[in-house]
């Protein structure tokens, strides 16, 4: 893929992005809506919509384990067309739900179907790029990808107002399969056939233990899981803080895009300065900017009521600055060395820092009532773990 002209290039990166950012879509443009949605499905506790977010995120970590190796076997997009197919299916539940129990199931399937594109496009990355400069690429490719974060929930709320909750689910369908038809006519099979592996669940097993063997893949997996399961609570619980702790309803979709665009602009600069120092180095850099944020908020805020919106934002934009240079390095420092086995090295990645991540979401999230402290606490307790395990790592990672 290195070897294609810059047009082609740039539309790999495109197609790659839109791929992941069908995750996006289905996560931030159903943010506003879901008040509505658990006053349809008759939720009492205003609280529990954050299920409607952290589900999706448990049939992502689980269908990455599934998809990434079976992709070893099949190729990379027979793979996608069967996830976007599930995809398809899953939405059909949740516009047709009538409890919680039915729209839960409904978005775990729509993560087990949304992990195919999610994690099979990272496999095309590591098929195609290597090194820094796949760290690059992923930047850029980042980049695209959290431009969606930035119009989806504005988007969802024109859908909301206009047409209802309901519609929200049946754009990203149309988006999807547009995705589909711009893949099946545009972007070759990235599997080279020397590489493709034959499929039994000896390669779950054989995979596990040669990804295991890898110190390097398998720690800044584990921090990846660290620093997702900390902005996971972000994601699930920042309707609530905006729209219920603040009163800033209207405004919601508005402030979810501005610090979108903080992650945006630091992944964007971590494609120009990752060439320069290396991704080792502006990971160990950025996570001590990630602890040291929180440290300052609950030093001048605990105990007491939320701070104004300007500070509090202006805390979340510097939090999100630090985490654009952390997830696309984490992800690329992860998978460096286990290019041999790119499909389940994905797989794995995200299976096990999306395990990770549910769970911690879910109990800092269950914390956050009447101020936002509890989410600083959970962004610290997360960095000061990943530091840990950088200072663990560090030998073994060439500077």
């Amino acid at each position: 893929m290195h070897k294609t002209s810059n047009n082609s290039k740039l539309e790999f990166i495109t197609l790659m992005a839109s791929l992941m950012s069908l995750v996006a879509l289905s996560i931030d443009a159903l943010l506003p809506a879901l008040d509505q949605i658990g006053y349809s499905i008759n939720l009492k506790d205003t609280s529990d919509n954050q299920l409607l977010v952290t589900m999706i995120f448990l049939g992502l970590g689980f269908g990455q384990l599934i998809a990434g190796p079976i992709s070893d076997s099949f190729g990379r997009k027979p793979i996608i067309y069967f996830g976007f197919i599930i995809f398809v299916l899953a939405s059909f539940i949740c516009v047709t739900a009538s409890s919680i129990e039915m729209m839960v199931i409904g978005r775990i399937l729509q993560g087990i179907g949304l992990s195919a594109p999610r994690t099979i496009s990272i496999a095309m990355v590591r098929d195609s790029f290597s090194g820094n400069y796949m760290a690059k690429i992923m930047s850029f490719i980042v980049v695209i990808f959290i431009l969606v974060p930035v119009v989806a929930p504005s988007l969802g709320k024109i859908m909301l107002d206009n047409y209802g909750w309901k519609s929200i689910f049946y754009s990203q369908l149309i988006f999807g399969i547009l995705i589909m038809i711009w893949l099946w006519k545009r972007q070759p099979e990235t599997l080279k056939k020397e590489h493709k592996t034959t499929f039994s669940y000896k390669l779950f097993v054989n995979g596990y233990k040669e990804f295991k063997k890898q110190k390097q893949a398998f720690v800044f997996t584990l921090i990846s899981g660290l620093i997702t399961g900390s902005f996971m609570v972000y994601l699930s619980a920042s309707q609530y803080i905006f729209q219920e702790q603040y009163s800033l309803h209207e405004e919601f979709p508005f402030i979810f895009a501005g610090l979108a665009i903080s992650v945006g602009f630091a992944t964007f600069l971590n494609g120009t300065l990752v060439m320069k120092f290396g991704m080792f180095k502006l990971v160990y850099f950025f996570t001590y900017v990630f602890i040291l944020v929180p440290i300052i908020y609950i030093a001048l805020f605990y105990g007491s009521k939320n701070p104004s919106i300007e500070i509090i934002l202006l805390f979340f934009a510097l939090q999100f600055f630090s985490i654009g240079f952390l997830f696309g390095n984490l992800r690329a420092l992860a998978m460096q060395p286990i290019g041999h086995i790119a499909g389940i090295g994905a797989a794995f990645n995200g299976f096990i820092s999306t395990i990770m991540a549910v769970p911690i979401a879910m109990f800092i999230g269950s914390y956050i009532t009447t101020t936002s402290i509890p989410l600083f606490i959970g962004f610290l307790a997360c960095g000061l773990l990943s530091l840990a395990m950088l200072v663990y790592v560090k030998k073994e990672v060439q500077l």
